[in-house]
């Protein structure tokens, strides 16, 4: 039990610290939009995107954590029955991301892209290791898990372009070999990784095709369509035994 207690502590602690931190980022002047409408560079997505994917975060991740409180099949004073392998597993490295974002925030809204960068990078890589190491292949059992680590990372993607294209100050549209290395390197991430991550990173480009317009953004029109016949494949061949629970 003292491990699913830990867990807890981690989970909750980290979601509430990252919280405060993304309404401090929305409410204060400037807040995250102006900073990011100030800098808006070559991996710039519509904002709205992220404000939504925040949203989706955060009912995923609370449902997650409450599995840690709520027993299966009533079994109170079975430790084993509060959270699954894969969910112990991954807590340490949900609650450092959890502080790298929240960190990132403050460090944004202050304009410091390096600092800022540290963090996403950081967050991100970690995230990486998770979904692409540490978690077993996804179950029934550890659906929820794979929900908030391969949404975390999917994320992650987009921050790291984003953040490294406003530290660097790259400008758009990008040259032709960063366009070819953009669409190759999403278009492997979706082929080649769970169906949620390639969702994520199919999300990614059409965050950043209404970010961005002219000739990059009918490049990117033309990557969204190849990833889209990769995640609609893999969604529709795609099988999980059994029933997920709630």
């Amino acid at each position: 039990m003292q491990e699913v207690n830990r867990a807890r502590v981690m989970t909750v602690g980290s979601w509430v610290v990252n919280f405060a931190a993304q309404m401090y980022g929305m409410l204060t002047e400037p807040n995250m939009k102006d900073v990011h409408d100030a800098n808006h560079y070559a991996f710039s997505p519509n904002p709205m995107f992220i404000g939504a994917f925040f949203t989706m975060q955060v009912v995923v991740q609370l449902t997650w954590i409450s599995k840690l409180f709520r027993p299966k099949d009533g079994r109170k004073d079975d430790p084993t029955a509060y959270a699954e392998p894969a969910q112990l597993s991954y807590a340490p490295i949900y609650a450092l991301g959890n502080i790298c974002i929240a960190g990132w925030m403050i460090f944004w809204n202050n304009e410091m892209f390096v600092m800022s960068q540290a963090l996403v990078t950081l967050n991100s890589l970690s995230q990486l290791y998770a979904v692409w190491v540490l978690l077993p292949p996804m179950t029934k059992d550890n659906v929820w898990t794979h929900l908030t680590a391969q949404t975390f990372a999917g994320i992650g993607i987009l921050d790291l372009v984003d953040n490294g294209a406003v530290a660097l100050r790259y400008p758009g549209p990008p040259t032709t070999a960063v366009q070819v290395i953009t669409g190759l390197s999403f278009g492997l991430m979706a082929l080649l990784t769970n169906p949620i991550f390639s969702a994520c990173q199919l999300y990614n480009l059409v965050a950043l095709y209404f970010g961005q317009s002219d000739v990059w953004g009918k490049s990117l029109a033309w990557m969204i369509l190849a990833t889209g016949i990769v995640v609609l494949f893999k969604m529709l061949t795609f099988r999980l035994p059994g029933k997920v629970a709630l």
